[in-house]
């Protein structure tokens, strides 16, 4: 019983602080920054708006939560698995699914709309711009470094610059299908049989780049 009471309070403060960050969330991705008050992001989360500056700080600190929030979700799913790859010929498939798997999770109007509103607030808020690249295309880049890393170590690529690699795959992948969401809105997001049919042709070029001679 002890055990379930000091279960309780915790839990009621997770549901509470989750119920702040989805209110939040909607709140920024439908009025943008300026357009959001703290006041209605306590009200739509019903607590008081004292409880949501006890657990944020600012309303900039909470936009910086839901950008880091956001991003980190978007790539979990992404970078979390290391190449198992014996057979040179399964390289272009391990590629091509990677590649599919990162325009997906970029590539749906929620995470675009984040990334316009902090390009729009990154002059007065820096560390958004920060935050979301930290968590996003750093990320990645980092996660491809590794994996381009591993792949040459096995001989399966001839990749003499992991991290040149990386970049160069990362913006193949993301370059024409991310700049057209941005700029042209959510109904030039990709379908998924495009984004298959671009993210083989990308890993298609990259294998035969760094395929060992």
């Amino acid at each position: 019983m002890a055990d379930t009471e000091e279960r309780g309070p915790t839990s009621r403060a997770a549901q509470r602080r989750a119920a702040m960050l989805a209110a939040a969330q909607e709140a920024f991705l439908r009025d943008g920054y300026l357009g959001t008050n703290m006041d209605e992001i306590a009200t739509a989360s019903k607590v008081s708006k004292q409880t949501v500056y006890k657990h944020f700080g600012s309303k900039e600190a909470l936009f910086v939560e839901i950008v880091t929030s956001m991003t980190v979700r978007a790539g979990d799913g992404v970078h979390d698995v290391s190449p198992d790859v014996q057979d040179a010929e399964r390289i272009t498939d391990y590629l091509r699914d990677y590649a599919f798997r990162q325009l997906t999770a970029v590539l749906t109007p929620q995470v675009v709309q984040v990334r316009r509103l902090v390009i729009g607030e990154a002059g007065r808020f820096p560390e958004l711009a920060k935050a979301l690249y930290d968590h996003g295309p750093q990320r990645a880049l980092d996660s491809m470094t590794d994996v381009f890393a591993k792949l040459s170590a096995g001989g399966l690529l001839h990749v003499d610059d992991p991290r040149l690699a990386a970049e160069q795959f990362n913006w193949l992948i993301m370059s024409g299908p991310v700049n057209r969401a941005m700029l042209l809105g959510d109904d030039a997001i990709p379908t998924r049989a495009e984004l298959r049919r671009h993210a083989e042709n990308t890993a298609r070029l990259i294998v035969a780049a760094y395929r060992p001679v």
